[in-house]
C-alpha cells in the first residue's frame, strides 16, 4: 500500500487492512520516523455540528491522551491523534495506536487441544482485571468488551483495546456480525436500562467461561433470545430484582431455576466458579467490581483471604476495647 495521503498522517505508510467496524476501519501500517515499527491505524468519522467538533469527543480526546500518559500495561497504547479532512458535518481523525499481531478470540482458535491450563487462564483474568480496573478507576466504561477487542502479545501479555470510543463517537460504518454479536453483553444493556462500569464485569464472566471451553457461553441471536440464553443458565431474576421502565417487562420471561456452573465448564476450579458466579449476577449492584475480583481468593488463595479476615477482625476488636478502656473526660 502506499503511503497515507491524507494530511496529518503522511508518516504512517499503510501495509494491510485489519478489519472494518461498528467505529472505524483498521490499518496495519509502519511508523516511517520511527525505524519502521508497526502501528495500528484506526479510521474514524465524527459528526460535526455548525460549531465544529463536539465538546464530547474533545473530552473523550483529552481522556484518551490522559490514559496514555499512566502507560497501562494492560491497555493498549494510544501513540498519536491525527486531525484528518473535514467535510459537511464530518470529521476524519486517525487514532494512532501500538500493534499487536492476534486478539484473544484468534488466541483461544491457535490453542492447541485440551485447551488453556488452569495456571494461564488465571493468568490472562489477571491481566484482564487489572485493565479493566484501571479504566474503571478513570471512569472510563468500555461496553464492549469481547475476545475480539482483547489483544494478546507474542509474549503473552494481554491488552484492552478499543475502549471508551463508544460512548461519544458517532459513525457512519457498516456492521459486521463481529461488531453486533450479544453474546458480550449484560443484562442491563439488553433491556435497555441505565448502566454503568458492571456492564464490564458481565462481559469479563463471559469471557472468563469462554477461556475453559473456547466457546462462548450464551449464543442468543436477538435481544430477547439473548437474555433467554443467560436465564437458562443463571435462572429468571424474581421480580423485585428486575429493573424499572425497560423495554421488555418480567413477565415476558418463563420462570426457571439456576444450573450449577459445573454443568457446563466441568473444568472450572471451585474458587474460579465462585468469583464467574459473583461476575455473572443480574442484579448489577450485587455484581462483584474489579478491584474485588482482583482479591478473590481465586488469585490470592484462601489461607490470604482467611488472613486479612482475621487481621479485619483483630483490628476491630483492638478499636472497640480502645473506646470501651478510654477514660471518661
Amino acid at each position: 500500500m502506499e503511503t497515507d495521503p491524507d494530511p496529518g498522517t503522511e508518516q504512517y505508510e499503510k501495509v494491510a487492512k485489519i478489519g472494518t467496524g461498528a467505529y472505524g476501519t483498521v490499518y496495519k501500517a509502519r511508523d516511517l520516523k520511527n525505524g519502521g515499527e508497526f502501528v495500528a491505524l484506526k479510521r474514524v468519522r465524527v459528526q460535526t455540528g455548525e460549531e465544529g467538533m463536539p465538546m464530547s469527543t474533545i473530552r473523550e480526546i483529552a481522556l484518551l491522551r490522559q490514559l496514555e500518559s499512566f502507560e497501562h500495561p494492560n491497555v493498549v497504547r494510544l501513540l498519536d491523534i491525527c486531525h484528518g479532512t473535514v467535510a459537511e458535518k464530518e470529521t476524519k481523525l486517525t487514532l494512532v495506536f501500538e500493534h499487536v499481531d492476534q486478539d484473544l478470540h484468534t488466541y483461544l482458535e491457535k490453542c492447541p487441544a485440551p485447551g488453556l491450563g488452569p495456571d494461564r487462564i488465571k493468568d490472562i483474568m489477571h491481566q484482564l482485571l487489572s485493565g479493566v480496573e484501571f479504566l474503571h478507576m478513570h471512569r472510563v466504561v468500555h461496553r464492549d468488551l469481547k475476545p475480539q477487542n482483547i489483544l494478546v502479545t507474542s509474549n503473552g501479555q494481554v491488552k484492552l483495546a478499543d475502549f471508551g470510543l463508544a460512548r461519544h463517537y458517532s459513525f457512519q460504518m457498516a456492521l459486521t456480525s463481529v461488531v453486533v454479536t450479544l453474546w458480550y453483553r449484560s443484562p442491563e444493556v439488553l433491556l435497555q436500562a441505565s448502566y454503568a462500569t458492571p456492564v464490564d464485569i458481565w462481559s469479563v464472566g463471559c469471557i472468563f467461561a469462554e477461556l475453559h471451553t473456547r466457546k462462548a457461553i450464551f449464543q442468543g441471536n436477538s435481544d430477547i433470545d439473548q437474555l433467554n440464553k443467560i436465564f437458562d443458565v443463571i435462572g429468571t431474576p424474581c421480580k423485585e430484582e428486575w429493573p424499572e421502565e425497560v423495554s421488555l417487562p418480567w413477565s415476558s420471561f418463563q420462570p426457571r431455576l439456576a444450573i450449577p456452573l459445573e454443568s457446563l465448564l466441568p473444568e472450572v476450579e471451585p474458587l474460579a466458579k465462585d468469583m464467574l458466579d459473583k461476575m455473572l449476577c443480574f442484579n448489577p449492584h450485587r455484581r462483584i467490581t474489579a478491584k474485588e475480583a482482583l482479591q478473590h481468593a481465586y488469585f490470592v488463595g484462601e489461607e490470604a483471604v482467611q488472613e486479612r479476615l482475621q487481621e479485619a477482625a483483630s483490628s476491630r476488636s483492638l478499636t472497640e476495647n480502645t473506646f470501651e478502656t478510654s477514660p471518661e473526660k
